[in-house]
């Protein structure tokens, strides 16, 4: 994968070990958490470093030079991990367990959970730092991704009409979503209590 004229250059193989702890560190975070709680909050977890292609597209776009320097120290997301989680808290919860992270410093948090996009997006970012890297690590809920993956398909369909029903109905879908967040983990709190 370190082709000579490599975005990356010679260091995907540090990205890439830097790309595994991160994740290594949400598995044990979410282990600490089902410990507690006796569930897991982590429905899946996936990464991935940006492809060159589209890492030499983001430098463009952004008026930088195509350089290994641009790629790993102005923009933050080389390194991409996106975690599904199943309620609501179990997204900050996560979150926190990052920040209490030795080795693990949270540069940046955008809170589209509690800040919605207009179009209804919903999803906690993060851009952290760990051993001279930075990745960006979104936490969102199942509901959150599931509305996340349709409507990013809907996105890349060429010549579609009525754009501004499309946008009010994907609102309004994303709007139902959270109200479903917010009644399952009333539900979860409900359970708990009563077990407790």
């Amino acid at each position: 994968m370190q082709a000579e004229n490599s975005i990356y250059a010679d260091r995907y193989a540090e990205m890439e070990s830097v790309m595994l702890s991160l994740a290594d560190c949400i598995r044990t975070a979410a282990d600490t958490v089902k410990s507690s709680t006796g569930t897991n909050p982590v429905e899946h977890l996936k990464y991935r470093i940006k492809a060159q292609d589209s890492m030499r597209e983001k430098c463009r776009r952004n008026g930088l030079p195509e350089t290994t320097e641009s790629a790993l120290e102005h923009i933050y997301d080389a390194i991409g991990l996106r975690v599904v989680c199943t309620f609501l808290d179990d997204v900050y919860a996560i979150r926190d367990y990052l920040s209490a992270c030795a080795d693990v410093e949270i540069v940046n948090e955008k809170d589209y959970i509690q800040n919605v996009k207009p179009n209804g997006y919903r999803s906690l970012h993060l851009i952290v730092r760990k051993d001279g890297y930075y990745a960006e690590i979104q936490i969102r809920t199942i509901s959150m991704d599931t509305w996340a993956a349709l409507e990013h398909q809907i996105r890349y369909k060429k010549n579609v009409g009525n754009s501004a029903l499309i946008f009010e109905e994907l609102k309004r879908c994303a709007d139902e979503l959270a109200s479903t967040d917010v009644s399952m983990q009333i539900i979860r709190a409900a359970i708990n209590e009563k077990d407790g």
